[in-house]
C-alpha cells in the first residue's frame, strides 16, 4: 500500500418530503501528504507510469495535487505531532528541562570566533543596560547575518514584559501552534467527522477504497488477510459510527441479480434509468457543481460518488415495491436494506461474493476444487485441455508447478480424479499415440481432493476464462453452506486399481457425464431449500 490518494470524491444526498427530490452536494477533494514543517512527516511513496497516463489522459489536473492538495496524517502521526507540541509546551512552562540545543553540539562553553568576539560583546552590554534601565521596554539588535547580499536581513528585538503580558503571548503562540497542527491532520478531520456521522457511507466496488482509506487515514494495513479483517472489524466498532454499504454486492444479489446484466458503475447506472426501476429527482444544491450524467465524466471523483448514490437510490426504492402498500422513498436506515450493511464486494472469488466486516464470513463447500501438480513447463491451456470432458473450469495459479482447478459441478470430482489415470492405464496396455501437439509428460500429473477448506478461505481468486453464472448468495444468507467435507481416500491410493478396470468407451462416458450433469447443483450455490436467497416480506 505504498501508492497514495489523489482525489477523494464525496457526494451528500438528502430527501426534501415536501417536494419528494433530493438535495445533493458534491465535492472533490484533492490531498497530498505534503510536509508543513520539519518535525511533520516526509512521506515516501511509489506511482506506476501507466496509471500516470491514465490520469493524464482523462484530464486530471496534477497541479492542484502537488501544490495545492491538503495535507493530512494517520493517526499515529497525529499522535507523535501532538506529543512534540505538548512537550514544547510544557518546556516553555518551565516543566520540562529546555532541549534546544543542537544534539550534534556539546554542553561545553561554545568558542566564539576572533572576528565575532566584538560583536557579541556589544550584543550582551546592550542586553545588559536594557535590564538596568526601568523606562526602555525593547532593544532592537543590529543585523546579524553573514552577507547581506545572500541573505534577507534579519532583527532580532528583546522586550521586557510582565507576567500578564508573557501569558497573553503565550496564548497566542499556542494558537498558532493548534492551528498549524489542524493544517497538518488536514483531511482526516474530514474522513474522521464522515465515520463519525453516522450516516450510511455508500461506496461501488468499494474494497479498496476502503482499504485505502483505512491505511492513508488510519494505521497500516497488515499482510496477512485475517489480522485486516479484524483490523478493519476493530476500526469500525472503534471509530466508525457510520455503516458502509457496496453498491456492486447489492446489484448482484437478489432480488437485482436476475434484472442487471452487468454491474460495472457506468452501465449500473444505465440500467437503473430503465423499467422496472425508475431514476430519482436530483437538484444540485446552492452554490454546488451539478453533474449531467448523459456527459459522462467518468474516473472524476466526485462525479463517481455522484452516480453511486444515485444507483442506490434507484435500488433502494425498488425494494419499496415490495412492501404492502409500497413505497416509493426507501429511507438509509430500513431494514430493508440492512443486509447489505457491512459487507464488501469480492472479485472473483465465485463462492465467497463478500467480506463480512462484522461477522464471520461465508464458508462454502470446497470438494469442487482440486489441488493440481504438473512440470513446470505446463501453461493454463495445458489445464483447460486436461479438463476439457468437464465443461467450464476454473484455474488459480499457486506457482509453476501447481495451481488449484475448480470443477462446475462437486459430482465431477470422482471422474477428475479417474481421468488423471488415463494416460499410465494407455502406456500400460500400449494402445494410444500421444498427439502431434505435445503435451508434457502427464505421469507428473498429480490431482489431490481439497480437504481442509480453511486453508483456502478467502486467501485465493479464480481466473480463467470461466463463464460461470451469476452469484446466487445474498449478504443475509450467513452460513447455510458450511457442511463440513468428508475426509477422501488418498488419489494415489487405489491407482492400480483404476488402471486394471477396462475405460468405458466414449458414448458411455459422455451418457454418464450428460447423466450427472443434469442431476448436479450449479457451482458456488448453497443447499438451501429456498431459490430465493433474498426475499423481502410484504411487511416488516
Amino acid at each position: 500500500m505504498d501508492f497514495l490518494l489523489f482525489q477523494f470524491g464525496l457526494c451528500t444526498f438528502k430527501y426534501d418530503h415536501t417536494e419528494d427530490k433530493y438535495i445533493m452536494k458534491s465535492f472533490n477533494f484533492y490531498i497530498f501528504p505534503k510536509p508543513f514543517n520539519r518535525s511533520s512527516p516526509d512521506v515516501k511513496f511509489v506511482c506506476q507510469s501507466s496509471s500516470i497516463d491514465f490520469l493524464a489522459n482523462q484530464g486530471f489536473d496534477f497541479n492542484k495535487v502537488f501544490r495545492n492538495g491538503i495535507p493530512y496524517l494517520n493517526q499515529e502521526e497525529e499522535r507523535q505531532l501532538r506529543e512534540q507540541y505538548d512537550e514544547k509546551r510544557s518546556q516553555a512552562n518551565g516543566a520540562g528541562s529546555l532541549s534546544y540545543i543542537s544534539p550534534n553540539t556539546t554542553k561545553c562553553p561554545v568558542t566564539i570566533p576572533e572576528d565575532q568576539k566584538k560583536f557579541i560583546e556589544k550584543v550582551v552590554e546592550q542586553i545588559e543596560e536594557l535590564l538596568k534601565n526601568e523606562e526602555n521596554e525593547s532593544l532592537e539588535l543590529e543585523p546579524c547575518t553573514g552577507s547581506v547580499s545572500e541573505f534577507k536581513e534579519r532583527y532580532i528585538v528583546i522586550s521586557k514584559v510582565d507576567d500578564e503580558e508573557r501569558k497573553r503571548r503565550e496564548q497566542q503562540k499556542q494558537a498558532k501552534e493548534q492551528e498549524e497542527l489542524n493544517d497538518a491532520v488536514g483531511f482526516s478531520r474530514v474522513v474522521h467527522a464522515i465515520a463519525n456521522s453516522g450516516k450510511l457511507v455508500i461506496g461501488h466496488n468499494m474494497l479498496l477504497d476502503v482499504m485505502h482509506t483505512i491505511h492513508q487515514f488510519y494505521c497500516p494495513l497488515p499482510d496477512d488477510l485475517v489480522k485486516m479483517t479484524l483490523l478493519c472489524f476493530n476500526i469500525l466498532n472503534s471509530y466508525f459510527v457510520s455503516r458502509l454499504l457496496d453498491t456492486k454486492l447489492m446489484a448482484s444479489t437478489q432480488p437485482f441479480k436476475e434484472i442487471i446484466n452487468n454491474t460495472s458503475l457506468a452501465e449500473l447506472e444505465k440500467r437503473l434509468k430503465e423499467v422496472p426501476f425508475s431514476p430519482p429527482k436530483v437538484e444540485s444544491a446552492e452554490g454546488f457543481p451539478s453533474y449531467d450524467t448523459s456527459s459522462e465524466q467518468l474516473h472524476e471523483a466526485g462525479y463517481d460518488a455522484y452516480i453511486t448514490g444515485l444507483c442506490f437510490i434507484s435500488m433502494a426504492n425498488f425494494l419499496g415495491s415490495f412492501l404492502s402498500p409500497p413505497k416509493n422513498h426507501v429511507s438509509a436506515r430500513s431494514k430493508l436494506i440492512e443486509p447489505f450493511f457491512n459487507k464488501l464486494f469480492l472479485m472473483r472469488v465465485m463462492d465467497i461474493p463478500y467480506l463480512n466486516l462484522e461477522g464471520p464470513d461465508l464458508q462454502p463447500k470446497r470438494d469442487h476444487v482440486l489441488h493440481v501438480t504438473f512440470p513446470k513447463e505446463w501453461k493454463t491451456s495445458d489445464l483447460y485441455q486436461l479438463f476439457s470432458a468437464f465443461g467450464n473450469i476454473q484455474v488459480s495459479w499457486i506457482d509453476d508447478t501447481s495451481a488449484f482447478v475448480s470443477l462446475s459441478q462437486p459430482e465431477q470430482v470422482q471422474i477428475g480424479k479417474r481421468c488423471t489415470t488415463i494416460d499410465s492405464c494407455a502406456k500400460k496396455k500400449k494402445k494410444k499415440k500421444r498427439k502431434e501437439k505435445k503435451i508434457p509428460d502427464k505421469n507428473y500429473l498429480r490431482i489431490i481432493l481439497n480437504l481442509s477448506i480453511t486453508i483456502f478461505h478467502l486467501h485465493f481468486s479464480f481466473t480463467g476464462n470461466s463463464t460461470v453464472g451469476k452469484r446466487s448468495m445474498s449478504p443475509i444468507q450467513e452460513e447455510t453452506g458450511s457442511d463440513d467435507v468428508e475426509e477422501g481416500e488418498d488419489p494415489e491410493y487405489n491407482q492400480t486399481d483404476s488402471c486394471a478396470e477396462p475405460l468405458p468407451d466414449s458414448k458411455k462416458r459422455a451418457k454418464k457425464f450428460k447423466k450427472i450433469k443434469k442431476e448436479q447443483v450449479p457451482a458456488g450455490s448453497f443447499t438451501s431449500s429456498s431459490t430465493e436467497i433474498f426475499e423481502v416480506p410484504e411487511t416488516w
